[in-house]
C-alpha cells in the first residue's frame, strides 16, 4: 500500500493548483481518495472524525451486493444452458455469465462515472461516491440480454435528471439505478417484460415445452397452482418456494437468489449501514397485504388467481427482496427520522403487493413502490417531526 502511495503522490503535482492538468483535479481526487481515507478536516462547524468515510460506506455496500452478484452471474449460464437442454460444467455456465453480465457493468460504470466526471469538472468540485453503488445496482436489476445502448441512454437520464439537476449525490430525491430501470420499462417495454427477456437462447435448440417464464408471470396466469405447472425451467426443483428462495429461476440478474439477498442484508444490518426498520416493516407490510389478499380475494374477486398465491410466497417472488435490502434503505431517498422509517418501509411493502396483484402489468411493483415512496419521504417525516413537536408542547403545558 505504500507504494501506491507512493505512486499518486508523484502523480499530484499536475493536478496541484498551478499544474498543466488543475482542471482535472477532481479526477485525481477521486482515485486518491477511493484507495486511501482523505485527510481533509472539517473547519466549520460540528463533526465527527471517523476512519469510515463517504467512499468507504459505498464500498461496503458493493461488498454486500457481490452475493447477488455472483449468483447472478452464474445463474445467466445455468438458465441459459436448462433452455438449450445441454449438460455445462459449473466453470461453463460461470463464463457464459460473465460474458452477459460484465458488459453491462462495464457500460453502467463508465457512463455514469463518465458523466459525473464532467459535471464535477465543471463544476470545480470533487467527485461525489454515490455512483459507486447506483453503478453496481443498475446491472443487477437488468435482464441479461438488455441491449447496451439501452443502459447506456438509461444510465446517462437517470444520472442527469434523477441526480445532477437536483444538486449531485445527497440531493436526489428518488433512487437513480430504479429511475434507469424505470425509464428503460416505459420507453422500451419489450426489453424489460414478457417471456423471452429474461433466458439467453442462443446458440442451439429451445427445449420442448420451456417458456422461460418468470414465477411472476406464472402465478399472475395459474395462481396458487403455479408450482405445479410443467414445462417451466424450475420444474425439476419440487418445491416453488425453494427455487425462488436459492435463485434457480429466471429473471432479472442479481434479484432471483433471496439466500444471496439475505447474506448482502446481513452484512449491511451488521455494519450499520442500511436501516433494519426499513428492511423489517418492508417485509411486514408485504405480508400483510398478502395476507389481506389471501382471506378476501377468493371471496370477492375469484377470478383473479393471483390473489390465491400465499403471502410468503410473495415475498420471495421477483425483486420484492432485492428492493427491500439495497434500493428501499437508500439513505439520501428514504426517510430520516426513526419512526418515519417504520411507516415508509411498512408502506414500501404495502404497496409493492398491492400494484404487483391488483395491476398484472406491473408485475415488479416494488419498482413503483420505491419510486413512489422516495417523492413521499419527506413528507412522512415532515408529520412525524409536527407530531413530536405537539406531544412536547403538550408536555411543557402539563409540566
Amino acid at each position: 500500500m505504500k507504494a501506491l502511495e507512493n505512486l499518486l503522490e508523484k502523480l499530484k503535482t499536475p493536478f496541484d493548483k498551478g499544474g498543466k492538468l488543475e482542471k482535472f483535479y477532481p479526477v485525481y481526487d477521486a482515485l486518491e481518495t477511493f484507495a486511501f481515507v482523505p485527510d481533509h478536516t472539517t473547519i466549520k462547524g460540528s463533526h465527527i472524525r471517523d476512519a469510515i468515510d463517504m467512499k468507504r460506506t459505498m464500498f461496503l455496500v458493493i461488498v454486500a451486493m457481490i452475493p447477488a452478484l455472483l449468483f447472478g452471474i452464474y445463474n445467466t449460464g445455468y438458465q441459459h444452458f436448462t433452455a438449450l437442454g445441454m449438460d455445462a460444467s459449473f466453470l461453463e455456465m460461470v463464463g457464459f455469465g460473465l460474458t452477459k453480465v460484465l458488459p453491462l457493468i462495464v457500460v453502467s460504470y463508465g457512463v455514469g462515472l463518465g458523466i459525473e466526471f464532467v459535471f464535477c469538472i465543471i463544476k470545480g468540485h470533487a467527485i461525489n461516491e454515490g455512483f459507486l453503488v447506483s453503478g453496481m445496482l443498475i446491472p443487477l436489476i437488468m435482464p441479461m440480454d438488455v441491449p447496451l445502448w439501452m443502459v447506456a441512454v438509461a444510465t446517462a437520464f437517470a444520472v442527469v435528471i434523477g441526480k445532477e439537476v437536483f444538486g449531485g449525490t445527497g440531493m436526489n430525491i428518488v433512487n437513480v439505478a430504479l429511475t434507469a430501470r424505470a425509464f428503460i420499462f416505459f420507453a422500451y417495454p419489450t426489453k424489460m417484460s414478457g417471456n423471452k427477456v429474461w433466458v439467453n437462447t442462443d446458440g442451439g435448440s429451445v427445449v420442448d415445452g420451456y417458456t422461460g417464464e418468470t414465477l411472476l408471470a406464472q402465478a399472475i396466469e395459474h395462481g396458487a397452482n403455479f408450482k405445479d405447472v410443467a414445462n417451466n425451467a424450475y420444474a425439476s426443483l419440487s418445491d416453488s418456494f425453494m427455487a425462488s428462495f436459492l435463485g434457480f429461476i429466471p429473471g432479472s440478474i442479481g434479484e432471483t437468489s433471496v439466500l444471496a439477498i439475505l447474506i448482502g442484508a446481513a452484512i449491511l444490518l451488521w455494519t450499520g449501514i442500511a436501516s433494519w426498520r426499513i428492511i423489517f416493516m418492508g417485509i411486514v407490510g408485504g405480508a400483510a397485504m398478502g395476507m389481506i389478499f389471501n382471506i378476501l380475494g377468493p371471496m370477492y374477486f375469484p377470478d383473479n388467481l393471483y390473489l390465491t398465491v400465499p403471502w410468503w410466497q410473495q415475498m420471495v417472488m421477483g425483486g420484492f427482496a432485492f428492493g427491500i435490502v439495497f434500493m428501499a434503505t437508500d439513505p439520501v431517498t428514504a426517510a430520516q427520522t426513526e419512526n418515519g422509517k417504520l411507516i415508509y418501509g411498512f408502506l414500501i411493502g404495502l404497496l409493492a403487493i398491492l400494484i404487483r396483484v391488483v395491476n398484472p402489468a406491473y408485475p415488479e411493483g416494488i419498482m413503483m413502490s420505491i419510486l413512489f415512496m422516495n417523492v413521499m419521504a419527506p413528507t412522512i417525516d415532515h408529520y412525524v417531526i409536527q407530531g413530536n413537536i405537539k406531544k412536547r408542547l403538550k408536555r411543557l403545558k402539563t409540566a
